[in-house]
């Protein structure tokens, strides 16, 4: 079984025991989060695909920890100007434990 989710302006894969990062979340590590942008369910050969999203589907999480990721470097020069400029950021995350798919409030069996 898995579920296609929309969270933030990315779309995600997931499976229950799957180990995801999306964006920051304000959320404490430990607590538990639906997500309910869910676009898609397999189950084996039976898809339901939402119109955008499947009514009373969600993806049910646990918070494993938030953080930063690595650094990325941004550089920037116009040739032959002597125009140089570089800097760079590091995107915070929250990582995330898919426990469960949920529909109509009851958690799917896992195949």
């Amino acid at each position: 079984m898995y579920a296609i989710l929309r969270q933030g302006s990315h779309q995600y894969r997931v499976s229950p025991g799957d180990v995801i990062q999306v964006e920051k979340l304000d959320v404490e590590s430990g607590s538990q989060v639906d997500l309910d942008n869910v676009l898609l369910i397999g189950r084996g050969e039976d898809v339901e695909v939402g119109q955008p999203v499947v009514a009373n589907a969600a993806v049910r999480a646990q918070v494993v920890r938030n953080g930063k990721s690595r650094k990325v470097i941004v550089f920037k020069f116009k040739r032959r100007k002597g125009f140089k400029k570089k800097y760079g950021h590091r995107q915070p995350f929250t990582e995330l434990r898919i426990t469960g798919i949920l529909k109509d409030g009851q958690e799917l069996p896992a195949e």
